[in-house]
């Protein structure tokens, strides 16, 4: 297998711009709405896409999100032999509320994804050792090391990303960082990370702890900077096109760059690659776009049941800590 991510899904519920998030107890409208997926499906889907052999890594259950990855997985040749099945519900489910250009997020997690979670790496090491996949593709954390040093001994190459948030855990995430190949936070990611004042502080820091840097800027495209202090621009590929929603922009730059360098392009030529993926991710609603009729139940039956299971979910924006912001 060309290459493989590793983590979990989300069912996203994805709203087009509001002119504002409502407050406790309103009600806003808005005319664009997609039921999308993401989360570790996202790279594999751009992977696939640009023509290589993509795998995914996941619990599977037998709930809805479940189920709208697998047939989109199918849709998109992402291969789910990696993946597990168990009982129960194991993807997140993700309202996505568009505004001003930006975007704010309420998910619920599945009890069981943190309960098992130890048991799930130590999955990713069997399948690892089995697939032997010349790229794993992954967001970093305290539970990571093992596999990783683990995937590297068996000659797989490691691309890890991380989100806001993520830097709570900065010496492990480091860590990860270390044992890593090519490493692909945003330019808010790798700033929250390093604690530096300023970007180029910030990528020169980051440089130094041995992986690839590769640093996405939106519009602006990515800065690619070596652990011998050299740092290129890199703004070709970038595609002026409407902003609909930046939910999984960074997973399909990752998921591009992973395949335009299977292809055998150098760090420069594939985020060339990377940069028009990640522009096509933000023209669309949803991580992988809207999902086609065949997958969504051909209309409002499965789009009712969605928004009736995750009215527990929009009941969350109202509590204290409700939003989050996250790269998927």
């Amino acid at each position: 297998m060309d290459m493989i991510s590793f983590g979990t899904v989300f069912l996203e519920l994805v709203f087009g711009q509001l002119h504002r998030l409502p407050a406790p107890g309103e009600e806003v409208f808005t005319n664009e709405f997609a039921i999308s997926c993401g989360g570790a499906v996202t790279s594999a889907t751009a992977a696939a896409a640009a023509g290589v052999l993509a795998g995914l890594c996941t619990r599977l259950g037998d709930d809805l999100g479940s189920q709208v990855v697998t047939e989109h997985s199918a849709a998109a040749g992402v291969d789910l032999s990696p993946s597990s099945r168990v009982d129960g519900a194991t993807a997140g489910i993700t309202v996505v509320l568009n505004f001003d250009d930006d975007r704010g997020f309420v998910t619920h997690l599945p009890p069981s994804l943190a309960a098992g979670e130890d048991a799930e790496i130590e999955r990713w090491r069997s399948v690892v050792r089995a697939e032997r996949p010349a790229w794993c593709y992954l967001h970093g954390g305290r539970r990571v090391p093992p596999f990783l040093r683990e995937a590297r001994a068996l000659g797989c190459k490691i691309m890890l990303d991380m989100s806001l948030g993520d830097e709570r855990e900065r010496d492990a995430l480091i860590e990860c960082v270390r044992l890593a190949d090519v490493f692909v936070p945003n330019a808010a990611e790798v700033l929250a990370l390093t604690g530096a004042p300023d970007l180029a502080t910030a990528v020169g820091s980051a440089a130094t702890w041995g992986a690839q840097l590769v640093v996405t800027r939106g519009v602006a495209g990515a800065l690619v900077a070596s652990p011998d202090g050299s740092v290129t621009e890199v703004a070709e590929g970038v595609q002026n096109v409407p902003v609909m929603d930046l939910t999984g922009a960074g997973d399909n730059f990752a998921g591009a760059l992973i395949a335009a360098m299977i292809g055998g392009a150098s760090v420069i030529d594939a985020v060339v690659a990377a940069n028009a993926a990640g522009s096509r991710a933000v023209g669309m609603l949803g991580a992988v776009g809207e999902l086609a009729p065949e997958i969504t139940g051909a209309g409002w039956p499965l789009r009712r049941m969605v928004v009736q299971d995750a009215a527990g979910v929009l009941a969350g924006a109202n509590q204290p800590g409700g939003w989050s912001r996250e790269k998927r």
